[in-house]
């Protein structure tokens, strides 16, 4: 994904650390989920994507069973 304009925060987590970090200062992109408009956003990553793993899953089961 692009930088946004450079005033505007953008904010990742980091799946090792557990900690929400800014574009200022954010560690290297092995351990980033993002970007995230909001700090809240990036905070519920996790919780993002199991939830859109869970919808994924049920559309493939119910794709399989034709």
């Amino acid at each position: 994904m692009s930088e946004k304009n450079a005033g505007e925060s953008q904010y990742w987590y980091n799946t090792k650390t557990g900690q929400v970090e800014t574009s200022g200062d954010k560690s290297s992109w092995t351990h980033l989920m993002g970007p995230y408009p909001t700090r809240e956003a990036a905070q519920k990553a996790l919780e993002t994507a199991s939830g859109r793993n869970q919808d994924w899953e049920s559309e493939d089961e119910d794709w399989r069973k034709g």
